[in-house]
């Protein structure tokens, strides 16, 4: 594409940053950091850089950061992916999504350094450029970067952490990192760094994740060895490198689960608490005021609806220890969709004892399974009360016109199936009332 027929609006640049490379994932850092070199693109030292991966998890963990540092005083920044409704969703600064006009800016400032050196990038690595352009920018004392795929050849890694999470290893996306949890664990730990503190946020490390931590020197932090929890009714505890913390509130993102998320982001703080220092009541107001869409996240009115982007067998064990929790009674509905090359199988195994009834939903693009297609796995796992439609606003509007008051609607399988059932839900609310 010309220069003269560069985009001028988000859209635009979108579509042609989707265009810009043949494949969609390209594993590798070489194409980034060239096109970072040709930026300039050096982050201040006066910036706090935290690096995110793992399997799970790490998209709470950047919102509980996120929240606990602006609670703190700190101006943070977060770049996150894939979005659910908007691009922008993708890069927040102050707790605000970035505006189209910056986007704009930022894009056109990568396309240009890009163009110099004749390097394609893909939609990922575009993005991430973009973001820290803005970061650097707007002199944010935070950046919180998550990363997209994987850990050691993922864009974010060519920005230098002080200090990297990950949040768990399980098997997800074999087809780029590995079909071990041991190949994968490698790759996530690629994100570390020599001298500098690494958080480990579950109890079982894969020996990979242990050994290269210990060849390259980093300060290894480990849950159930450096930093624990201790759960009660209402409240949690927390024991790390800063000492006890009593009496610390449930985050306000639900599910049992996302205490260890917050004990990490905890012992990360801990480490950092020269440089960054937080108060008690930094901590507790953060976690009461985190948001993170699509995770566990409960729809006001009857019956209740639950959208979560759960979308393998590890994630999908965390949906049903949720679904758990809460109160008895009535029905579990599920609105399921899911894309052709996750572990179908491995979800239903985790959910069909809780589920009554399945609506199953087709999604759209080259990776989008059909509804028949799960159909098909459940009727492998014998289970019959299957019903299919061409997609996830069908199947949810079928599943709340069968729904009593005490049932449960979960919407689950993918980012692009909790997205459509936010769109359906939207349209719903602004639907006009008949007169």
């Amino acid at each position: 594409m010309a220069p003269s027929a560069l985009p001028d609006t988000l859209d635009g640049w979108l579509a042609h940053i989707e265009r810009g490379h043949p494949q969609s994932i390209a594993m590798g850092l070489d194409r980034v950091r060239v096109v970072r070199n040709s930026m300039a693109l050096v982050p201040p030292s006066t910036m706090t850089i935290f690096t995110v991966g793992g399997t799970n998890g790490k998209g709470s963990a950047c919102m509980m950061l996120e929240s606990i540092l602006q609670h703190a005083g700190y101006k943070a920044a977060c770049y996150t992916s894939p979005h659910l409704l908007r691009y922008n969703e993708r890069v927040r600064i102050a707790r605000s999504a970035a505006d189209d006009a910056s986007l704009v800016r930022a894009f056109a400032a990568v396309e240009a350094a890009r163009a110099k050196v004749d390097v394609p990038l893909t939609y990922f690595e575009f993005g991430t450029l973009a973001a820290m352009a803005l970061f650097v920018e707007a002199k944010v004392d935070v950046a919180i970067l998550e990363v997209g795929l994987g850990g050691r050849l993922d864009a974010v890694n060519v920005f230098e952490p002080d200090c990297a999470l990950v949040m768990s290893v399980a098997l997800d996306h074999m087809e780029y990192l590995g079909d071990t949890r041991e190949k994968i664990g490698f790759e996530k730990a690629g994100i570390f760094r020599a001298g500098k503190p690494a958080i480990y946020a579950e109890a079982d490390p894969p020996q990979s994740l242990l050994t290269h931590a210990a060849s390259i020197g980093a300060r290894l932090l480990l849950r159930g060895r450096d930093f624990d929890i201790k759960q009660a009714a209402n409240h949690w505890g927390y024991q790390g490198p800063g000492g006890a913390r009593h009496v610390l509130p449930w985050p306000a993102l639900r599910g049992a689960y996302q205490l260890g998320n917050a004990a990490a982001c905890i012992a990360t703080l801990d480490v950092l608490r020269d440089r960054l220092p937080v108060t008690m009541n930094d901590i507790r107001s953060g976690l009461l005021t985190v948001e993170n869409p699509g995770r566990f996240q409960v729809l006001p009115g009857q019956p209740l609806v639950i959208l979560d982007v759960a979308h393998n067998p590890h994630a999908a064990r965390a949906l049903a220890g949720g679904l758990k929790s809460l109160p008895r009674g009535g029905r579990t509905l599920a609105v399921f969709a899911m894309l052709s090359d996750k572990d179908v199988a491995g979800v239903i195994a985790v959910l069909k004892p809780l589920v009554a009834q399945w609506f199953v939903a087709g999604l759209s693009g080259p990776r989008g399974g059909t509804a028949e297609a799960l159909a098909e796995k459940l009727a492998a796992a014998d289970v019959t009360a299957v019903a299919c439609f061409a997609d996830v606003e069908a199947a949810l509007k079928a599943a709340r016109d069968v729904a009593g008051v005490d049932d449960k609607i979960i919407v689950f399988g993918s980012f692009y199936t909790v997205s459509e059932a936010m769109q359906a839900v939207q349209k719903l609310q602004t639907r006009p009332l008949k007169t």
